[in-house]
C-alpha cells in the first residue's frame, strides 16, 4: 500500500510553480498552498493509486492542493459520507477543485439528490456551485433516474439565474443544457425553461438562458437517450 509520504513526493517531483500563476491567469484557478500541476498529470498519478479512503482522507487534510484534487480521484464512493462531502465542499477555493468533487465522487454519490437541495441555498460561491456542478454531472452519472427526478430541477435553476457570480452562472448554464441534452422530453422542458428565464431581466438570465437556447435549439445537437429503456429500448 502506498503511503501518502510516497505520493507527496512524487506531486512535489511535478511541481511546477510557473503552472500556478498559468492557471490562475489562463484558467481563472485561484489556488493556496499549491504546487503547480495540471489536472492531466494528477489523472495519470492517480492511475497509480489504490482507491483507498484513509489515504484519500490524509491527501485531503495535507492542506496540499493537488492533494486535495487527488483525493477527488482515488475516494470509494462506497465510502463516501454526507459528513464528508459538507467537510470537503465548505474548502471549494476554486471551478477545478469544485468539479473534480463534483463529477468524480458527488454526482455518484446516494446523497447526490439531497445535497443538491442543500447546495443550492448557500451563499458561498463555489459551495453554490457544487449544487449545480452536482446536476450537470448527474445526467451522467444516473443513466436510469427517470424524467421526474430531473425536472425538480428546474426551479432551483430558475431561482439561482438571477446570481451574477461567474463560477455560479456558469454551473447554472451548464446543468440546464446538461439537462436539455439527456433525451427528447426533457430537451423540450429545459427549453421551455430557458425561454421563461428569458423573460427576466437580469444580465445573468439573458446570458443563461441565451446560451442554453443556443445550443440546445440546434438541429444536430446529440441526445444521450437516457434511460435507454425508454429512448432506445431495441438497441
Amino acid at each position: 500500500m502506498m503511503q501518502v509520504k510516497q505520493i507527496l513526493s512524487e506531486l512535489h517531483k511535478l511541481a511546477d510553480p510557473e503552472k500556478v500563476s498559468y492557471k490562475e491567469k489562463k484558467f481563472g484557478v485561484i489556488s493556496h498552498n499549491a504546487l503547480g500541476i495540471y489536472h492531466q498529470d494528477l489523472k495519470l498519478l492517480a492511475k497509480t493509486i489504490p482507491k483507498d479512503a484513509k489515504l484519500a482522507e490524509q491527501l485531503f487534510d495535507s492542506g496540499i492542493y493537488e492533494a486535495r484534487l487527488l483525493c477527488s480521484k482515488i475516494f470509494p464512493l462506497a465510502e463516501l459520507s454526507e459528513d464528508l462531502m459538507e467537510k470537503w465542499v465548505v474548502t471549494f477555493e476554486n471551478w477545478e477543485i469544485c468539479d473534480s468533487f463534483c463529477m468524480g465522487l458527488f454526482a455518484k454519490s446516494e446523497f447526490a439528490i439531497a445535497k443538491i437541495f442543500t447546495w443550492c441555498e448557500r451563499e458561498a460561491e463555489f459551495e453554490k456551485r457544487s449544487a449545480f456542478a452536482t446536476i450537470a454531472s448527474y445526467c451522467m452519472a444516473d443513466k436510469h433516474a427517470a424524467n421526474k427526478v430531473f425536472q425538480k430541477f428546474f426551479p432551483l435553476i430558475k431561482q439561482a439565474c438571477m446570481d451574477e457570480r461567474l463560477y455560479v452562472k456558469k454551473a447554472v448554464n451548464w446543468a440546464l443544457r446538461s439537462i436539455g441534452k439527456r433525451n427528447p422530453d426533457l430537451r423540450e422542458k429545459a427549453i421551455l425553461c430557458s425561454k421563461q428565464i428569458l423573460q427576466k431581466d437580469s444580465k445573468s438570465d439573458q446570458w443563461i438562458a441565451s446560451n442554453a437556447l443556443k445550443e440546445l435549439e440546434n438541429p444536430k445537437l446529440r441526445l444521450s437517450n437516457y434511460p435507454r429503456n425508454v429512448y432506445q429500448p431495441f438497441q
